[in-house]
Formats: C-alpha cells, sequence, structure tokens
C-alpha cells in the first residue's frame, strides 16, 4: 500500500504555533512516548535526565544558523527587496544562490543596494542568473577580505526565523534561534530539537555519564516546503550538506555495540545518520550531501530513541516522526499534544520517543 500524503493531516489551531521561545530553553514541555507500550507521558524537558544513564549518547547537529534575511533596494527605482540567502556557491567570486522576493521586479543584471541603519550603502550584489522563479544567483561587489565581507554579512543580515513565526524578528531571536552547540555557520533554520538544551542540563547530562557526538547537517530551506504530492514515494527532497567525523562514529558504535541508548537529537540529525550507514547496520563516517527522505515504512538502522519538536501537519518532519514512532501511536500523541496545548514548530515543546 502506498503511503498518502493525506493520512497525516490533523487540525493545528494557530494559536498552537509558538511565537516565541520558553522562558528558559530546557523549561519546555516535554511528552515522553514509549513505543513498547503505547503510553504517554506529560513532563518537563528538563526531566529528559531521567531517562539516559551511563553510555548513552546524545547525537546532537552542531550547524550554525547565518543571518540569512537581507532587506535592500533595487537600483534606480529604489524598490524594496528581500533577499534570502540560501548558500554560497564560490567564495573567491562571492556567488550566492537566493530567494528574492518580490522576484518579478528582479532582473539578470541588476543591481541591489543593502544598507546600514544610518542609510549608508554597505554592500551592493548583482544579479547574475535567473534559475527559479524566485530563485536567483547574485554575486556581492565587494573589495575587502572574506572575513570582512562576512561581517558585513552578518550586521546586515536578520535571523531568519520562518514566516510561520508571523512577527517580525526581535533582539531575543539572535542567541535563542540558535543551539548552545552550534559551530558550524551553513544553515538558515535551526535545528529545533537541539534549541531546549542549556548548559546547567548539558553539564548534568555529562556528570551522569551520557556520551556526545556531533554531526553537522545545515539545514535549507526546503525543509520547510510543502509537499505537493499525494504518493510520497514521488516527493523529492532539497539536497542538504552534511559531514560525519569519524570520532561521532565512533562514539555512537560503542554505544550501539553495548546496547545502549542511541538518541538522535532532532530529525536533521536522524536524516544524517540514516544516510551513513555501513553495511554491517553501523555509523560510517561521511561527507556530502542528503536528498534522503524517510516515511512509514522504514527501518530504522543506528538511533533507538529520538527527541523532536511537535512539526506541521503533512510536514517531512512530521513524516519522519511517524515513521520512527509508529504511525498510529505519533498520530495519537499529537492530538494528546493539541488537546493539552503543547506548543508546535521551531520554537515549540519537545517529544522524546523511546
Amino acid at each position: 500500500m502506498r503511503t498518502k500524503l493525506s493520512q497525516f493531516s490533523f487540525d493545528l489551531p494557530n494559536k498552537l504555533i509558538a511565537q516565541y521561545p520558553a522562558k528558559n530553553r530546557d523549561e519546555s514541555k516535554l511528552m515522553v512516548i514509549h513505543r513498547e507500550t503505547g503510553t504517554i507521558e506529560h513532563h518537563i524537558f528538563k526531566d529528559i535526565i531521567n531517562y539516559f544513564g551511563e553510555g548513552d549518547v546524545m547525537i546532537f547537529n552542531n550547524t550554525k544558523v547565518f543571518p540569512a534575511r537581507l532587506y535592500g533596494r533595487k537600483e534606480k527605482t529604489g524598490a524594496k527587496i528581500e533577499v534570502f540567502l540560501l548558500r554560497e556557491l564560490n567564495k573567491e567570486s562571492r556567488l550566492w544562490d537566493v530567494l528574492v522576493d518580490p522576484a518579478r521586479k528582479i532582473r539578470v543584471g541588476n543591481k541591489l543596494y543593502f544598507s546600514d541603519e544610518h542609510d549608508n550603502d554597505i554592500l551592493v550584489a548583482e544579479v547574475v542568473d535567473n534559475t527559479t522563479s524566485r530563485g536567483r544567483t547574485i554575486r556581492f561587489l565587494y573589495d575587502g577580505t572574506e572575513e570582512e565581507f562576512q561581517k558585513e554579512l552578518n550586521n546586515l543580515g536578520n535571523t531568519p526565523l520562518p514566516k510561520a513565526i508571523g512577527r517580525p524578528v526581535e533582539d531575543i531571536d539572535k542567541e535563542r534561534f540558535q543551539t548552545i552547540f552550534a559551530k558550524e555557520i551553513g544553515a538558515v533554520a535551526a535545528p529545533t530539537a537541539g534549541l531546549h538544551y542549556s548548559r546547567e542540563l548539558m553539564k548534568r547530562l555529562e556528570i551522569k555519564g551520557i556520551d556526545f557526538a556531533e554531526l553537522t547537517l545545515h539545514i535549507g530551506l526546503g525543509t520547510f516546503r510543502n509537499i505537493d504530492v499525494e504518493d510520497l514515494s514521488k516527493h523529492k527532497m532539497d539536497a542538504e550538506y552534511f559531514r560525519i567525523t569519524a570520532e561521532c562514529a565512533d562514539i555512537v558504535n560503542k554505544a550501539k555495540e553495548e546496547k545502549s541508548k542511541v538518541c538522535a537529537v532532532g530529525t536533521t540529525s536522524m536524516r544524517a545518520i540514516e544516510t551513513a550507514v555501513s553495511a554491517e547496520y553501523m555509523l560510517k563516517p561521511a561527507e556530502g550531501w542528503t536528498n534522503k527522505f524517510i516515511y512509514p515504512p522504514y527501518e530504522f538502522s543506528i538511533a533507538n530513541s529520538m527527541i523532536t519538536n511537535f512539526h506541521l501537519p503533512k510536514s517531512s518532519l512530521m513524516i519522519m516522526v511517524c515513521a520512527f514512532g509508529g504511525y498510529d501511536l505519533i498520530m495519537n500523541a499529537y492530538k494528546e499534544a493539541v488537546k493539552n496545548e503543547y506548543r508546535f514548530f521551531s520554537y515549540g515543546d519537545a517529544m522524546l520517543i523511546l
């Protein structure tokens, strides 16, 4: 039987899409789901420590969100334009893949100006290619060093909150739309399951003997793209860059051999490890691009537990969670989450699946 998109629909009241993060990172709600018994428990996130012990491993995505949303104006007309940086194509020539809005006014050859709060033009870019209806390739015309250029981008850019968070970016977002272990710059969205970890909680987990493994998967906008096919076998994910080091693979495989818990923190960590499975069903070091789309039925090879946020209906993230937790159990858990007014989406509450 084919897996259909419409099976992953549920009623989500708009008011449950979290507009702001919880006051403290580790004090959002936590729903704990036991796959073997089907039981569901309600806790707060810091209670997660009670479900893990010495030798267990948590796998984190250490990608760092860059301030990808720029506001500029078009040469001559001065028309306002939003430019969303997707990824750098070429460092030397400062070529970037971007989305522009409104797209219809932007043509190849147009120059775009980006100014600071005093209206001084800081960066100029030229449109060099039309890639899709909204997508363009632009070249920044900048003579300074790479370090200076990145600094200007950082100063001008805004935290790329997803559109479902329907408010302007505020100062709080700079810190809170970033995990505390973010290191490798390259994501346009945060790996949201990791947002619940505070420094205090990490310390307590470490003292208890829980090991941490880090990988990198740079989250692109494709994560939020609507799936527009009913037959999920026909859906194509956008490719995202990932890297799993030998150190990460060793930590995970040791826990697997010892039959300890291996917990994927977030759907992005899960996608990365499922892309790098050896013939012996162990994790192998790997680097490249993954467009892996996980939907039921699916046999997972590496992790035996998972932490994730509550996702939007019919999203690729929610579909993957159903593949891991079991369709009926997760759909039931989502109903329970709505009833108990759990907060959904990037700044929302968390779920632990055991």
